[in-house]
């Protein structure tokens, strides 16, 4: 995820990584570390990401402190790096990219959007459409690329010891549903959903083949090359909701894969999160491109 500056981080600001997609939690352990020594990767201007340091907010009464351990580079933070914004979320100002019943050194997933517990569609459980969302590495929210963030505790969700830190940080593209008509990582990881719910045929449709062979090797039924001069009305939802514990389950009982997603792995220097963002952005054989911390 990318960060952005606020009045937390006095030294710069920057965008977002969608999803923090997963992280270890660990308070005051062997690996704990200072606020000051915390950095995280910035978006300061076009096609410029530096790791600097990233002070944390206060935890709060109901906050975490969470040690990252892996995270993934969403398409949003793809479109962010190469033009500072992401439909009408522009970077204005550098940013950074990129539970309950909790315990000191809990591995957990994160679930990204925190929204405001009080409007009446939070109250009806239908939070993903609360106008006040902050969604992690949306401009002015920053996001995950960091080596600890602080995020709500009952947006953390604890992982079965058979579930890897790279698998859940995979929970949020597989939330997320199908994005268009493309096997790219959304449209692939719900194929593997879709088949997990028992679909008998899944038929995965793209303007671009270069997806659609790894689709038929993850089970789609067919895959079908389509022209784009044909208009198709799609009407969905917006965002996603408690959708976490239901793709932990899924990832915990093996119904889903999510590891041949991951086609790329860097850790966290300068040079690996620049390398990082240029893969993503090249596309291509590039799936899910995946951080360790």
């Amino acid at each position: 995820m990318i960060y952005y500056n606020n009045d937390n981080n006095k030294e710069t600001s920057t965008h977002k990584f969608s999803s923090l997609e997963k992280s270890n939690l660990n308070w005051r352990s062997a690996t704990h570390m200072a606020d000051e020594e915390n950095k995280a990767a910035w978006l300061l201007v076009v096609k410029t990401l530096k790791i600097l340091p990233y002070h944390l907010p206060p935890l709060g009464e109901n906050g975490v402190k969470v040690r990252i351990k892996a995270v993934g580079i969403c398409g949003s933070d793809v479109h962010h790096f190469k033009t500072m914004r992401c439909a009408n979320f522009i970077v204005k100002k550098p940013m950074v990219i990129g539970l309950k019943s909790l315990a000191i050194g809990d591995r957990v997933a994160l679930e990204p959007g925190i929204s405001c517990q009080r409007c009446n569609f939070c109250k009806v459980g239908r939070y993903n459409l609360c106008s006040e969302m902050k969604f992690f590495g949306s401009p002015a929210t920053n996001g995950s690329l960091a080596n600890q963030v602080v995020h709500p505790a009952n947006l953390c969700f604890k992982l079965p010891n058979n579930v890897s830190l790279e698998e859940g940080a995979m929970c949020e593209p597989l939330s997320a549903g199908v994005h268009a008509c493309r096997p790219g990582p959304i449209g692939l990881i719900t194929l593997l959903a879709a088949r997990a719910f028992g679909a008998p045929r899944v038929v995965i449709v793209d303007v671009d083949d270069s997806g659609l062979s790894l689709a038929k090797d993850l089970g789609a039924y067919d895959i079908l090359q389509v022209s784009t001069d044909i208009q198709v009305d799609v009407i969905g939802i917006f965002r996603y909701r408690n959708t976490w514990p239901l793709c932990i389950e899924f990832l915990r009982t093996g119904k889903i894969d999510v590891k041949p997603l991951i086609t790329h792995r860097f850790g966290f220097s300068q040079e690996d999160i620049e390398e990082a963002f240029k893969t993503s952005a090249r596309g291509g054989e590039a799936i899910k491109v995946m951080f360790n911390l």
